[in-house]
């Protein structure tokens, strides 16, 4: 279970802190961390009484560890990793070995990843060809990869009042597309387009497109069918877990395994980190932040202010509108948080018994992602359901076991289970989740049923969170586990808005350092990293030996 950080009582000087960050889920621990790095005195707000934002470990079942929201790991930027030496602070990656699992209605199963031969096998029981192009098909999203990844750490440019950089930006990315040849339109559409065309196109088997389509509609509302999914499909192989791409882990303890070190880090630091300390407003005067009021109604200053808060809560909820221009209110306002994810964790006697696979002794088909997927057409109906409003009525279904690869987060003899449910509508045409949430979970469970019959009788007791929930517990406007859907618009440049992708606001002072920024959403950290790196390189501080070891390791 993650630690409480114990609540001080807020009495405060105007000038004790250079930087005060809002909110401690892993980016605004991220750019904590390097701030205090630099010298600069830093104050973490939290309004919960624990660590972690969406990305944190709670005893939500009396022994259990459970990661009640974000469940695995592999996007987390290594370099932080190794900047912060977080391995000291508990930072312990387990692989996962097979990543997948997927069992069919008609019996057969498919096992995938990290071992490419025995992949290539599995696929082979459904389509030979599609076993000769898969190897073919993962050095595409590599060669992609090599375009995409250096621009995660960048600053995008600023396409509205473009400078020298901005232009070097764009000439670097025109330079990466050029080596691309006659792999560019296959880049293009992997960043703009829809995934099933892309997977029609490579393989011939439901049973393998249906299990790669789940990446690409992971926390979106949308379909494979539907622009922008090809990119959330490769946002998800992008990452790498103990040095291998595309390779998915278990934290040791949970996902607060990650804040939980980054805590550790930022207070060795010399950072300030306080919990059940909600902000209600960020302090303005004229056209500067000047720190932060509480709810209970202290007031804290400082003259840099760096908000993990989505784009929502940061200008429309904790600053007035007329503080703000316009015309940046307004794209604001467009920002899409459509999401239809639903969360499930489960406390379980024992551990699933697939027909495909039967046996509820620990095995190869507990230890990876169970998707419940058997091919694409299954997905677009089951989003026909969410978009006019309905939970659907045959859910996609993806699951994990991470005690059976950590028993550390669960009692001996028992299990937890992680379940992620596409795609349950934030709002419902008839009633509200208050009436169907228990209703659309005892649907989940007797799907899987269908696939594991002991499986609803295994389980011990249950926690649902709808999308309404995530809004509520983690102030994740409309549920969207991104902070804010990852589609072509909202993307780059374009994130949060056009002209102000570069952690900036139109604030002085104030930046947004989460997943509202860019590269976007997911446990990845580079958000905040970049953040850091964009405060300390246009902050208003002298620069100290450690702030110009940052910038001149990190621009």
């Amino acid at each position: 279970m993650a630690k409480r950080v114990r609540v001080g009582t807020i009495k405060e000087s105007p000038s004790r802190h250079d930087a005060i960050v809002v909110g401690a889920g892993h980016n605004g621990l991220v750019t904590a961390c390097y701030l205090a790095r630099a010298g600069l005195r830093v104050l973490v707000l939290e309004r919960r009484h624990v660590v972690g934002g969406a990305c944190v470990t709670e005893e939500t079942f009396p022994g259990y560890k459970v990661s009640t929201a974000s469940y695995v790991n592999s996007l987390f930027h290594t370099q932080i990793v190794r900047d912060l030496n977080l391995e000291r602070y508990g930072y312990e990656v387990l692989p996962r070995d097979p990543s997948s699992f997927t069992p069919f209605p008609d019996g057969r199963s498919l096992m995938m990843g990290p071992d490419l031969e025995r992949t290539r096998n599995e696929i082979a029981k459904f389509s030979k060809r599609d076993a000769e192009r898969y190897p073919q098909y993962e050095a595409m999203l590599e060669r992609v990869a090599a375009l995409v990844e250096p621009t995660l750490t960048m600053a995008p440019p600023d396409i509205l009042r473009p400078r020298l950089a901005d232009l070097r930006a764009l000439l670097t990315l025109g330079l990466s597309f050029r080596r691309l040849r006659d792999g560019a339109g296959e880049a293009v559409e992997i960043l703009t387009g829809a995934a099933r065309p892309i997977l029609d196109r490579w393989f011939e088997s439901e049973e393998l497109k249906g299990t790669l389509a789940t990446d690409a509609i992971i926390g979106a509302m949308a379909s494979p069918s539907m622009p922008g999914t090809a990119y959330v499909l490769f946002h998800h192989v992008m990452g790498e877990a103990g040095g291998t791409r595309g390779v998915w882990a278990y934290m040791r303890g949970g996902m607060g395994g990650i804040t939980q070190a980054l805590a550790g880090a930022a207070r060795n630091l010399g950072a300030e980190i306080r919990c059940e300390a909600e902000v209600q407003r960020i302090l303005v005067r004229d056209g500067r932040a000047q720190g932060v009021a509480l709810a209970n109604g202290d007031e804290l200053h400082a003259p840099l202010v760096a908000s993990n808060a989505d784009a929502n809560v940061t200008f429309l909820k904790l600053l007035g509108r007329n503080e703000l221009p316009e015309a940046f209110v307004a794209d604001v306002e467009r920002i899409n948080y459509a999401s239809a994810s639903l969360k499930i964790n489960v406390a379980l006697g024992e551990l699933p018994s697939f027909r495909a696979l039967p046996g509820s002794e620990p095995g190869p088909q507990h230890r990876g992602t169970i998707h419940i997927c058997p091919d694409q057409d299954y997905i677009e109906l089951a989003h026909d359901d969410a978009k006019y409003g309905r939970p659907s009525a045959q859910p996609v279904i993806e699951f994990q076991l991470p005690s059976v690869v950590d028993p550390t987060v669960a009692p001996e003899g028992r299990h937890l289970m992680s379940m992620f449910i596409q795609y349950a509508p934030y709002e419902l045409r008839d009633g509200s989740w208050d009436d169907q949430r228990d209703a659309f979970a005892d649907r989940c469970f007797a799907i899987v049923d269908e696939y594991a019959p002991n499986f609803t009788s295994s389980v011990i007791d249950r926690q649902v969170l709808a999308p309404p929930d995530l809004e509520r517990v983690f102030n994740l406007t409309g549920g969207n586990i991104f902070q804010g859907a990852m589609t072509p618009g909202q993307l780059f440049a374009f994130r949060p808005a056009p002209g102000w992708a570069r952690y900036r606001t139109p604030i002085r002072g104030l930046y947004l350092c989460g997943s509202a920024a860019h590269p976007g959403g997911g446990v990845m950290g580079t958000p905040g990293y970049n953040a850091a790196r964009e405060i300390l390189g246009r902050g208003r501080f002298k620069a100290s030996a450690a702030t110009r070891r940052f910038r001149l390791g990190h621009s």
